[in-house]
């Protein structure tokens, strides 16, 4: 089992919904752009759908909140830029640091 400082658990349990509303948020802007451009209401309406259907798997929408996962969620919600490593401000030095190593090796 991957150890998870109490601190960091709390943490991150806190500010998951807020990442996910400004996800949501984000999408929701990008799907009124979509609406709002030219072309054919029915091509609108099937990319819109094909982009909801994609997008409700985004961890950034939907998370698996066990303890265990909370390393894989990070990372997830780095690589699809749902938060940046500024986000992780208050997070221990250690959770931070493999972070950005991850990160690192991710890119």
């Amino acid at each position: 089992m991957i150890d998870v400082k109490e601190s960091d658990w709390m943490l991150f349990r806190k500010r998951v919904p807020g990442w996910q509303e400004a996800w949501m948020d984000k999408l929701n802007r990008a799907y009124i752009a979509l609406l709002e451009s030219d072309g054919q209401p029915s091509d609108k309406f099937w990319e819109l759908e094909k982009r909801i259907r994609r997008d409700r798997q985004s961890v950034g929408v939907v998370i698996d909140m066990r303890r265990s996962m909370m390393t894989a969620n990070i990372m997830r919600l780095l690589g699809d830029g749902v938060i940046s490593l500024d986000d992780l401000d208050g997070f221990s030095e250690e959770l931070v640091e493999k972070m950005r190593y991850l990160m690192r090796e991710y890119e």
